[in-house]
């Protein structure tokens, strides 16, 4: 193939005429049976060439791009069989939390609403406690706590789990730490705890039950809407915003609630014990809410402070974070922070701040 190309204007070697038969062609036109790259000019044929070698790289490129897109596939389905094989381990096979295998201080987080559907439910917390409170190296148990509340029976179980660990553990102390708001259920759960820390401007109480309901028959009669609910049970549609609330059913909703009520008022005292300072006079199981400040007052708190007070006071900088994760989702969390740590140590800060800063400082 080392005469490939030939060369359009050389005629071919078993011919020693451009034309058969010796004869002259006064119009200069090759024969048909001549091949097709010396029926074209240099530059025709040039462009073929150019062509078909961009075809070829276009193939290469398509090939290459498949088999990358069939790796990271691959990858992938093998990062979801580890994933899947090590949440079918037994909790006896279970890795501990990184940090774990020294002195530390054991942290349980309680964000966002407390509810059975919510990070903050008392099935993971719960575990999460006990967890804490049972590894040997945990020296002190901290609830992190920034929530409005929710369920009082997510957070009654919280509790209970904090009041069974306490009397099993009489020697490892626990802490809930409030940060912007530990109100409600959330309260309820922080009362289970040895001692309370807040910020000043903390958002602490509301030791109160709520059951939201709405009376729209006026709405609906102005609507044109009818409403055609069918019942099987005097009572069954009690809660029912079509229509009134007889006095009877006003009296047993309250006193559902006031049961409520009760559980949690009697939880409260339960945990903080003579803390509290005069509690009736004061109107802390009414439902209302105070700073942190007045909550030290009160006795709703102990201490001003956060984790790292804690922290100093039990000369302890080791801190492990017991709340469970999910484990896709925190695979992608740890791939998308080390991802962002490499595209920012391979920008050069300095050079881009002067690319888009003029010479006054103004934006380009």
């Amino acid at each position: 193939m080392a005469n490939w190309p030939p060369d359009p204007n050389k005629p071919p070697e078993n011919s020693s005429n451009p034309t058969p038969n010796n004869q002259h062609d006064p119009n200069h036109n090759l024969p048909a049976q001549y091949p097709v790259a010396q029926q074209m000019g240099g530059r025709e044929w040039h462009l073929l060439e150019k062509t078909l070698m961009a075809s070829i790289e276009e193939q290469r490129r398509a090939r290459r791009w498949s088999i990358f897109f069939k790796l990271l596939t691959f990858g992938y389905l093998i990062m979801i069989f580890l994933i899947m094989g090590r949440g079918c381990t037994s909790a006896e096979n279970e890795m501990t939390p990184f940090g774990a295998d020294t002195p530390h201080i054991a942290v349980v987080d309680v964000q966002g609403v407390i509810s059975a559907d919510d990070e903050a439910n008392a099935r993971d917390v719960s575990a999460a406690i006990e967890e804490a409170y049972e590894t040997e190296n945990a020296k002190a148990v901290v609830l992190n706590i920034n929530s409005p509340g929710g369920s009082p029976v997510q957070s009654d179980q919280i509790w209970q789990t904090l009041m069974d660990m306490r009397k099993a553990h009489p020697d490892k102390k626990s802490y809930a730490v409030i940060g912007d708001i530990g109100a409600s259920g959330a309260y309820y759960i922080a009362s289970g705890t040895d001692e309370i820390y807040v910020n000043p401007s903390s958002l602490v109480g509301s030791i109160g039950v709520i059951m939201p309901n709405y009376d729209i028959e006026g709405l609906m009669d102005k609507a044109g809407v009818e409403d055609r609910t069918f019942t099987a049970g005097e009572y069954k549609d009690i809660l029912s915003m079509s229509r009134p609330m007889t006095e009877f059913e006003e009296q047993h909703v309250e006193s559902v609630l006031n049961d409520t009520h009760q559980s949690f008022i009697n939880a409260v005292k339960q945990g903080r014990g003579d803390r509290l300072k005069n509690p009736e006079a004061n109107n802390i199981f009414t439902g209302l809410f105070w700073t942190g400040k007045q909550s030290i007052a009160l006795g709703l708190a102990d201490k001003s402070g956060s984790l790292e007070t804690i922290e100093e006071e039990l000369d302890l900088d080791n801190v492990v974070n017991y709340t469970p994760v999910d484990p896709v989702q925190d695979l992608f969390d740890r791939f998308a922070i080390k991802l962002g740590a490499g595209i920012g140590s391979a920008v050069d800060l300095p050079s881009l701040n002067e690319s888009l800063s003029g010479e006054n400082g103004e934006m380009r």
